[in-house]
């Protein structure tokens, strides 16, 4: 009967009736097309062509294609008109890809570029693409109840049933809750402990914010009719590209730090709702398209980021804003890296050139465009490496392209001494776990991140699944959960631990949220 339809499946069947409308409608007009443009008959009268003679062969020269940045054409930035920068009001579902735009300079007073309140339209989720990757098959579990029974050790048992009994957010479904217009490409949680307070990233420069906290919805469930009440999400227009990395700092709760590929580096102040500009290249024509950016909370004043261009910088915030100290080292892309979070003079990057390395940033060596810290160790993957994340243990996890997430043990890194050579014995992986890590064209790379500070002590990281799961391991590469729910329609690329508590948020393709808690 209708009346015992839950609001969530009378949607569904509504959509089902409407998409099965359009079809029929597509292919009624594709007929109607197709009997239009039948051609004529040809006529007797009609004149033969004429063969042309051939032409004398030419040998062909292959042209490969030339990649040049921005910052070697010397091509003028685009002036932008702050006044255009808004997004209010308009259905995001009909937004258009727009030329590349300049970065913005300066300060921004968010109360001026708000969306407060937003109800993001319902637009297509492109995560509906994940199921053309290699390997994936949405909604197959490669962690089930039976791996959780079979556990022999108690500890490890408990722990399982603990991280498993998680459950998805019921206040809105995951595709009612959009945070950004476009791809997530980074999120975090806000270090308060007293509710879920989510940031997200995406492709277009975009800054969304959802409370979980807020009055969750009423409607009536026997009413098909009712207009379920949609989150209220808060965005803003940050950056001109895509956002590449957010952070907030544990020292400093008033503070979001958001790094972009438009170069530059901002501060959200929470308090006054004002986004300034911490760095930006000295030249208007500098590309470097940051990747990645992290700090440790024993030196809340120093930010170390890296590029697309295989560069890592450093900036101190209590120096002269434009400066940073710019190290070039590799000739491919860093995609992530990490700064142990107790020794933050150590730092451990993942790179296109396939290998894991730990740099000293006490030791800078060589001169001029050769001056980098000293390279304590490396490991090389079959395939490129995507990200590293560095653990409270002093455990490094990694993702890369040849499908393993692999876990090496640096918790001796407090006997290190400037100088130290790990060896290629102590570089080699303590635990590899085969993980689909093929996120094709329409996913968000997916990226290992560990669990801040613990309050449970567990030392532990997610990682998206092309099935549509979130997976936990612990340092040891034990599996601890495998997080599902229903309405969940594309992958959760984006995975994030709550620094101190056991909530789990996922970022999908289409910007929309999955929270577990």
């Amino acid at each position: 009967m209708a009346s015992e339809l839950s609001a969530f499946e009378a949607r569904r069947r509504a959509n089902v009736a409407n998409n099965a409308k359009l079809l029929k409608d597509t292919q009624d007009a594709a007929a109607k097309m197709k009997k239009a443009a039948k051609p004529a008959p040809k006529t007797a009268s009609a004149a033969p062509r004429k063969r042309k003679a051939a032409a004398e062969p030419v040998q062909k020269t292959r042209v490969m294609p030339t990649r040049q940045s921005a910052r070697l054409s010397g091509t003028e930035p685009v002036a932008v008109d702050n006044s255009n920068v808004t997004i209010k009001g308009e259905d995001l579902t009909t937004w258009e890809s727009k030329p590349k735009r300049a970065r913005t300079t300066g300060d921004l007073d968010l109360s001026k570029l708000a969306v407060e309140g937003t109800r993001w339209a319902n637009g297509g989720d492109t995560g509906a693409f994940a199921s053309f990757a290699q390997g994936a098959q949405p909604g197959v579990r490669t962690f089930t109840d039976e791996d959780i029974k079979d556990t022999s050790d108690e500890k490890l048992k408990d722990l399982r049933k603990s991280m498993n009994d998680l459950e998805l957010y019921d206040g809105w479904q995951p595709n009612d809750i959009k945070l950004t217009t476009d791809r997530i490409y980074a999120m975090a949680f806000h270090p308060i402990k007293e509710k879920p307070l989510i940031f997200a990233g995406d492709k277009k420069g975009i800054v969304g914010v959802f409370d979980a906290s807020q009055e969750k919805p009423t409607y009536d469930d026997d009413d098909e009719d009712a207009d379920i009440p949609l989150p209220k999400v808060s965005a803003f227009e940050m950056h001109t590209a895509t956002i590449s990395s957010i952070i907030t700092p544990q020292s400093d709760h008033n503070s979001v730090i958001s790094a972009s590929y438009d170069s530059t580096i901002r501060c959200l102040d929470l308090p006054t709702q004002v986004s300034s500009q911490l760095w930006q290249p000295k030249d208007d024509s500098e590309d470097l398209k940051i990747t990645c950016v992290d700090m440790s909370p024993e030196q809340k004043d120093v930010l170390v980021f890296s590029t697309m261009y295989g560069s890592l910088g450093r900036i101190d915030r209590r120096t002269e804003a434009a400066h940073a100290e710019i190290w070039n080292l590799t000739d491919n892309k860093i995609g992530g890296f990490a700064l142990n979070p107790l020794i933050p003079h150590f730092v451990a990057t993942a790179s296109l050139d396939r290998t894991l390395k730990i740099w000293d940033l006490r030791m800078i060596k060589g001169s001029g465009e050769m001056r980098h810290p000293a390279l304590l160790g490396e490991h090389t993957s079959r395939l490129s490496v995507s990200h590293a994340s560095w653990s409270r243990s002093g455990h490094i996890a990694t993702s890369s392209y040849d499908d393993t997430v692999k876990i090496y043990d640096m918790s001796d890194a407090m006997k290190w001494k400037p100088g130290h050579d790990i060896g290629d014995e102590a570089m080699a992986p303590a635990h590899s776990v085969r993980h689909n890590n093929q996120t094709g064209r329409w996913v968000t790379i997916l990226k290992p991140k560990w669990q801040g500070n613990p309050g449970d002590g567990v030392q532990k990281f997610t990682i998206a699944n092309m099935n549509r799961f979130v997976d936990v391991y612990d340092s040891e590469g034990k599996q601890l959960a495998q997080l599902e729910g229903e309405g969940i329609t594309a992958v959760p690329a984006v995975a994030e631990f709550h620094p101190t508590h056991n909530w789990v948020a996922g970022g999908t393709g289409s910007g929309k949220l999955c929270l577990w808690m």
